[in-house]
């Protein structure tokens, strides 16, 4: 802890893009928890977290992960991220959970997309996918011109 926070120090910003090991998911609640403490000593820091989708709505009052569409496999990492959005959320520092399409897969740099708050963006045949490039483009931009602060946004073609 006193590791991050002394390279946290002064910065303008932290991105945390974590990938915890498949057998203990819940790492990213603990990693996340960690940084929370660290940017909270660090006033000037806005902490970005690039979360999962599995929290997102696929109708109104039903995620992702209620819906039954998310297979068995991603259910538990899934559930992790959910859960280290609740820690961002309950805290109070500058965060900004980054949470991508349902599909998240290396591509191409399109610069076509579309930003959302809660709800999965989808598209007219209910794919709900971003390449990595342009998320990454996405993120870049929320990280030059913040315009989620405290919230979580999402990407999606």
């Amino acid at each position: 802890m006193a590791k991050t926070t002394a390279i946290v120090q002064g910065a303008d910003a932290v991105i945390s893009a974590y990938a915890p090991p498949p057998d203990n998911t819940d790492a990213v609640v603990g990693a996340t928890e960690v940084l929370i403490q660290a940017v909270a000593k660090s006033p000037k820091t806005r902490l970005i977290v690039v979360g999962g989708a599995g929290g997102l709505n696929v109708a109104p009052g039903v995620s992702l992960i209620d819906s039954g569409y998310l297979p068995e496999a991603y259910l538990p990492i899934a559930k992790s991220h959910v859960k280290a959005y609740e820690l961002l959320k309950a805290s109070s520092i500058d965060w900004t959970y980054f949470a991508p399409a349902g599909f998240f897969e290396p591509g191409e740099r399109t610069g076509t997309f579309r930003l959302g708050k809660d709800d999965l963006i989808a598209d007219a045949s209910n794919n709900s996918r971003i390449s990595m490039e342009d998320y990454a483009i996405a993120l870049v931009d929320e990280l030059e011109k913040p315009a989620n602060h405290r919230q979580r946004f999402t990407i999606g073609y």
